[in-house]
Formats: structure tokens, C-alpha cells, sequence
């Protein structure tokens, strides 16, 4: 006989719920699963076209996470999707994750659920089943009847806005940061406006958004075309608008790629998630949790951590955004972006501290002290989302049992092994119900809630026996209860994704599997990266076996291709050229007729959104499969140029289209338009990068590249010096020589 089974949402919490109930329940027990979702698509937060900008989350957002993080155990990414998706791709995964998984599922969208009670069993005893009321997008109103709930509607349930700000009118737009899609969206008509773009909010939305806005601002000004002139001020040619961000504390802005060998001269990088799930950083020995209350040794000891990975105290970028040792103390937060940094570096974004508490007209007004910022556009708010909408539909009597708070944003429930269930209501559970889940904890958790269902709830005496012990020693709901105010609480209070996938595992019977073969060493430690496929279930066909063994092959070769091959160090170098640069060059002709001598001044590199031209037919192609064009850099130096022997002096400048192409993993340099200065016209080299024979013994990653003007043969040398992520200095040289040209070039970049 089977059971039924309600989810109330169709995200990647209430899709991996649904198929675990489906593909994952112990032989002879079957469920019935309904899902239901206010939306008009399945994905939750996760758009899965370019075009669908209805929802809490930008379809172009870049993930904060690599796909070797975002993904279920038993289903694989593409090969040809990039290593760091945007929120549409995402959302295209989860579709066919639908497809392959749910197909036996009855989902149910532009349905909401509105009210949810426990109704005794019309077949008598004790036990009791879910009345589930749902509305749908016509007004249609029903009752149904299941056995068991699951919750899987997400942390992510309303904006929060600051209480000071509800309800009012303002004279400028004030939008939450969700709602942020782009600037013209943001100011209605930028031509006649100018001023501050307040971000407010020093959590992950709050630097990803101002990295974004500022993306937005860079690309509106640099792309060819006129749109540029709403931006600009027409008698001082300067950008119009600047992003103002208010913050609370000092926070680490990790770039989306880190380095896994930070203090040599030649790194070799990975995403920033791999890096930080590297379980051989945590010592022998089974893990410790390091997320909820923080102590002093805790807090200095991840300090010194994000120290030693970045190999700076981020104050070269603004003095705002240091972190100071005398601050080690305090636990660590940290943001992520990949253009967040640099752009504070030249002013684009900058940074101050306080509280929003109103806004005056034009003014901002700000505590402590009141302080104020004058001259403001527009106020976008990253301070994060209220969950307590989420369970809007369950009684009162069931909210006080699960202790709903809700003045707490990342405590809100109290819920029972890491967020599964609560003991007191046995036919209910929780997937994906906490702050920022990762995807293998939420697989684990719709593991726990099929298990608990399907041997009665978590007080039978028929659950598994290391489900029964875990259940018995678990302490979660406690522990909840106690970072409630707590001042010491860290960023993510769940936030230990690996010793949660222990714990999980323990819990379930599900040993950690070894990688496929030996791993890369570091320090002479081999690498013991943790992903979901790490934790395979307990039921796998052959064809899901198969899906397990493609991710885990797909993030081992990244890694190898990583650590020995350099892969991704073009796409390090690429993000950290964003910015400004002094420049330095000789030029040495062995043609009398041409000049020999210094140049100095600077080069900018102004980023923007990819454009087309000179490669047509590769841009057909991605929009086909709606790709990502990705980003380059419009290349403006400007100076001037000494040639002593001849008495020469005279200004000069020149600009170049440079761009990264994440599937070759290569950087090119382009030529630009003689008539319009900020088009591409046709490719001058690639970046080749050459593998050192000894890396440690290098003294920075060297690169060539080649190009034929007619008859005269360019050869270009490049040297690039990093200090861990970011680039400190970097070298150009290249001799020309041919009919027409002979003459070398050596110019050196610094910040």
C-alpha cells in the first residue's frame, strides 16, 4: 500500500525530496508525491530561461559556487557548461533533474498552498494525516488529504525590509535587491538623474549585488553604441552615477576563483569552493563542526585562514575594507564577488559603515551618529529574506512548537538533525530549510525525511540503527535555541557543509566514497576534495551509478587540470586585470627613421559585457543553446611618449579588445574599429601560457602569443606576478620585425 506525500515547493529542496521518495524508499514502500508551487515553473529560486526576470533571483546572476558543488549525486552537468553557471543555467539543470527523476510526480504550479492542518486518520487510533488547502492562480480553491508534509519552500521566503522603511513613499526608487534586474529598471530614465546608487548590506547579496550593479554601470559606459551618453556627464565626461556601500562590518571578499598554492609566485587555481572543501585542510581525524557559536581561537583561527588565502589584509583596495588584526577576534564574515574589490580599488564603489534607519528626499540618514549620505539615486536593499512567510500556512499551535522566531533571519526554526524534522509533529519534514543549504545537504536531508517516513516517524523502533543513534544523541533543536541572540553566532549557522555530510552519513549508513584515483598533492598532502558524489545513495541503477561516476570524474579532471596544468589561471588573470594600471615602456626601433624611446602613463581596463564582433559566428552559436557570452575589457591607455636623441615629446594612447573564452580557457587581445573606438575589429594573438618546467622555481606564469601584419611578424612574451588571487605586477614584450617594422617593445604594469 502506498503513502501520500505533499512538498510544498518545486525547487531543488522539494525536486530532490520528490525523487528520493520516488527512486530512494527501502524495497516494498511506494509514495504518492504532489508538489505544489506558487510559480509558474518548477526551480524555485533558479530561472531556467535568460528571459524569465519574475523571480527573486536574476536569470544572468553568476552562482557563487561552481557546479561541482551545485548538483545532486546522481545526475551530471553537461561537459560544455561553465565551471561557474548563471542562475537560467541552473534553473535548465533542474529542469532536466525533473525530467529524469520526477516524471512520476504530480506537480502542481501557480498553486499555493494556504493552509495546512493534522487531521486524525478517518480509519481510526491515534495517528494523524495533513489537510492541505491550495489556491490556484484562477481563484480555485481545494482540500486534499496526505499522510505526510514536507516543506521545502525555501529560507527565501520574503524580502526583508528594515522596519524603519516599511510602508513609506519615497522620492527615489527603493528596491530590494531580489527585484534589482538592471540600471535602466533601477533609475527609469538615467538621462536626466545622476548620483549615488545606495547598496545597503554586508552579507553575500549585498557585495554580490554591488559587484553587479557596478558590472552594469562599467558595461553601460564602455559597450559601443549611444546608450553610453545617459551615463556620462556632457561637459565633464565623467560616469554620472557611483555605487555607495553601507556595511557593518569589515568583511573577506573572496574572487569566484581562489588559489590552491597562494604564496607561490606561479599559483594554480580552482573554484573557490573546491578550495575550501579540501578535507585534507582539516587535519586527521573525524571533523569538528567550526559554524555556530564562535570562540575567540575559532575566530582568529579563520581569520588567519582567509589572510593566508588572499596574502593580504584588503587594504590596497580601499582602507574601508581592511581587516585589521586587532579585529581577529570578532568571528568572520565573509562576501564574494569577482569584480567587488577592483572596483573599489578605483572608486566605482565606495564603502562606508553604519545603519539605514531613513531616508530624507535625496538623503540617506545612517547610525551611528547620524551620519548621512547625500545625493542619492537610488537605495537597493541586500539585507536578506524572512523564512517566516515560508510556513505561513501552519497553525499557530504548529508554529510554536517549531519555535518560530521570526526577528531571527537565520535562526527561524528549530528544527531536529540538522534540520530534518521536529520530533512532535512525526509526519512532517523539512528539506532545504535553513540559511544558504548546499546541494548535498539538502540530498541528505530528503534522505532523513524518506527514511523517518518510511519506518514511521523518528520515535520508531523499526528506524535503521545508526538513524535510531543519531536521532538519540542529536542535539540540533538545543543548539538552535542557543544562537538565538547570540553575539558570537557566526555567518551561516549551518554553514559546516562538511561535517554535515559526515554527520548525515553517519546517520544513514552512507560511508564516504574514495576519489576514482590518486588526487594532486599539496604540501605533500594529497587533495581530498569533498562533493556530493562523494555520498552516493543506497539504491543506484546502473544508469544513476553512471551519473555518480561522471561527477565525480568531472570534478576530479578539473582539479588535476588545476593543479598540474594551470587551467584557470587565464580566467585569474583575466578578472584581476579590471582597473587601473601605471605603465611603463621602452621602445627600441632598429630603424633610424622611427623613434627609440620611453613611454609612461596608464592603462585602463574597463569591463563589459562580451560583444560580437570579429567572432559572429561563435556568438550564433551560444545563443543557440543560450549560452553565456561572458564579459572583456575595453583597453584604454593613455601617456606620454619621450624619445631624447630626436627631442621628440608627444602624447599617445591606443586600445585593444581583451577577452577570456571560458571553453578554450584562453585569453585573446583585439584590435579596435579606427572608426569607433570602442568596437572590436579583428584578433591580434592569443595568450598562449606556458607550463614552467619547475613552478616552484618560477618567478611568475609566462605566456606568448603571435601575429602576422601583412609581412611584419610580431612576437609577443608575457610574465604575469600574482600575489595569491590578484595580479601585483605584469609584463609585455614583443619584437616586430619585417619589411615595414623593426623595433621592440618591453612594458611593465604595476598597480
Amino acid at each position: 500500500m502506498s503513502k501520500s506525500v505533499c512538498i510544498i515547493g518545486a525547487g531543488p529542496s522539494g525536486l530532490v525530496a520528490a525523487k528520493t521518495l520516488l527512486h530512494d524508499a527501502p524495497q516494498g514502500l511506494k509514495f504518492d508525491v504532489t508538489l505544489f508551487d506558487a510559480q509558474p515553473r518548477i526551480g524555485g529560486l533558479w530561472p531556467a530561461k535568460k528571459s524569465d526576470g519574475a523571480g527573486l533571483v536574476h536569470p544572468l546572476m553568476i552562482a557563487n559556487q561552481s557546479r561541482h558543488t551545485m548538483y545532486f549525486s546522481d545526475f551530471a552537468w553537461d561537459d560544455a557548461m561553465p565551471q561557474t553557471p548563471r542562475a537560467f543555467q541552473v534553473g535548465g539543470y533542474l529542469e532536466r533533474y525533473r525530467q529524469r527523476y520526477c516524471q512520476n510526480a504530480n506537480i502542481n504550479l501557480c498553486c499555493r498552498i494556504d493552509a495546512a492542518e493534522q487531521v486524525l486518520d478517518e480509519s481510526g487510533g491515534t495517528n494523524h494525516k495533513w489537510k492541505v488547502r491550495s489556491k490556484s492562480a484562477d481563484g480555485t480553491v481545494l482540500e486534499h488529504i496526505f499522510d505526510f508534509l514536507v516543506i521545502a519552500s525555501g529560507y527565501f521566503g520574503k524580502p526583508a525590509i528594515p522596519n524603519s522603511l516599511k510602508g513609506q513613499e519615497f522620492d527615489i526608487p527603493v528596491v530590494h535587491s531580489s527585484k534589482y534586474r538592471d540600471l535602466e529598471q533601477l533609475l527609469g530614465s538615467p538621462k536626466d538623474k545622476k548620483g549615488k546608487i545606495l547598496v545597503v548590506g554586508g552579507q553575500l547579496s549585498g557585495f554580490e549585488i554591488a559587484g553587479t550593479i557596478a558590472t552594469n554601470l562599467s558595461s553601460a559606459i564602455n559597450l559601443p553604441g549611444p546608450n553610453r551618453d545617459a551615463f556620462i556627464d556632457p561637459i565633464t565626461k565623467e560616469p554620472k552615477f557611483s555605487i555607495h556601500h553601507l556595511i557593518q562590518r569589515s568583511t573577506w571578499v573572496l574572487p569566484l576563483t581562489t588559489s590552491s598554492t597562494p604564496t607561490s609566485q606561479t599559483p594554480v587555481f580552482l573554484p573557490i569552493d573546491l578550495n575550501l572543501l579540501n578535507l585534507s585542510n582539516r587535519g586527521p581525524g573525524p571533523l569538528t563542526d567550526t559554524q555556530g557559536h564562535t570562540s575567540i581561537e575559532a575566530a582568529r583561527f579563520v581569520h588567519s585562514k582567509f589572510k593566508g588565502l588572499l596574502q593580504t589584509n584588503q587594504s590596497e583596495f580601499s582602507p574601508q575594507l581592511a581587516v585589521a588584526e586587532n579585529q581577529y577576534d570578532q568571528q568572520p564574515f565573509v562576501g564574494i564577488s569577482d569584480t567587488y574589490t577592483d572596483f573599489a580599488r578605483v572608486g566605482t564603489i565606495q564603502i562606508s559603515y553604519g545603519k539605514l534607519t531613513s531616508i530624507s528626499g535625496k538623503t540617506a540618514i545612517l547610525q551611528p551618529s547620524e551620519g548621512q549620505i547625500e545625493d542619492v539615486a537610488a537605495v537597493v536593499l541586500a539585507i536578506g529574506f524572512e523564512a517566516t512567510s515560508s510556513l505561513s500556512f501552519l497553525s499557530e499551535e504548529h508554529q510554536q512548537k517549531l519555535s518560530l522566531d521570526s526577528s531571527d533571519l537565520n535562526n527561524t526554526v528549530a528544527l531536529a538533525l540538522h534540520g530534518t524534522h521536529h520530533p512532535e509533529i512525526p509526519n512532517l519534514g523539512f528539506v532545504g530549510f535553513y540559511r544558504s543549504p548546499y546541494w548535498g545537504a539538502m540530498e541528505m536531508q530528503a534522505r532523513v525525511v524518506t527514511a523517518l517516513f518510511s519506518h514511521g516517524g523518528p520515535t520508531s523502533t523499526t528506524l535503521p540503527p545508526t538513524l535510531m543513534d543519531a536521532l538519540k544523541k542529536d542535539k540540533s533543536i538545543e543548539r538552535t535555541l542557543a544562537l538565538r541572540g547570540d553575539p558570537r553566532a557566526s555567518q551561516f549557522p549551518m554553514g559546516d557543509y562538511s561535517w554535515l555530510m559526515q554527520e548525515f552519513g553517519i546517520a544513514l549508513g552512507i560511508e564516504r566514497v574514495p576519489p576514482r584515483s590518486k588526487m594532486p598533492e599539496l604540501g605533500g598532502v594529497e587533495m581530498n576534495i569533498l562533493t556530493t558524489a562523494r555520498y552516493p545513495g543506497n539504491y543506484l541503477t546502473e544508469d544513476r551509478k553512471r551519473e555518480v561516476e561522471k561527477n565525480l570524474r568531472q570534478t576530479e579532471e578539473l582539479v588535476r587540470n588545476g593543479i598540474y596544468n594551470g587551467r584557470l589561471v587565464a580566467r585569474a588573470i583575466f578578472r584581476s586585470l579590471l582597473g587601473e594600471w601605471k605603465l611603463e615602456r621602452d621602445l627600441i626601433s632598429r630603424k633610424t627613421e622611427q623613434p627609440t624611446g620611453k613611454f609612461k602613463g596608464t592603462a585602463k581596463f574597463y569591463l563589459r559585457e562580451g560583444t560580437a564582433e570579429g567572432r559572429e559566428a561563435e556568438f550564433a552559436e551560444i545563443e543557440k543553446i543560450e549560452g553565456d557570452h561572458g564579459f572583456e575589457y575595453l583597453y584604454i591607455e593613455n601617456g606620454e611618449f619621450v624619445d631624447e636623441q630626436k627631442g621628440v615629446h608627444f602624447n599617445a594612447t591606443r586600445r585593444y579588445i581583451w577577452r577570456y573564452d571560458e571553453r578554450r580557457d584562453r585569453l585573446s587581445v583585439w584590435f579596435v574599429k579606427t572608426d569607433d573606438d570602442r568596437t572590436a575589429d579583428y584578433l591580434f594573438h592569443d595568450i598562449e601560457l606556458i607550463q614552467p618546467e619547475e613552478r616552484e622555481l618560477a618567478d611568475g606564469w609566462r605566456a606568448k602569443g603571435s601575429h602576422l601584419c601583412i609581412q611584419d611578424q610580431y612576437e609577443v612574451q608575457y610574465k604575469f606576478l600574482f600575489q595569491s588571487v590578484n595580479l601585483k605586477e605584469w609584463r609585455l614584450a614583443y619584437t616586430v620585425n619585417g619589411p615595414k617594422k623593426d623595433y621592440s617593445i618591453d612594458s611593465m604594469y604595476t598597480r
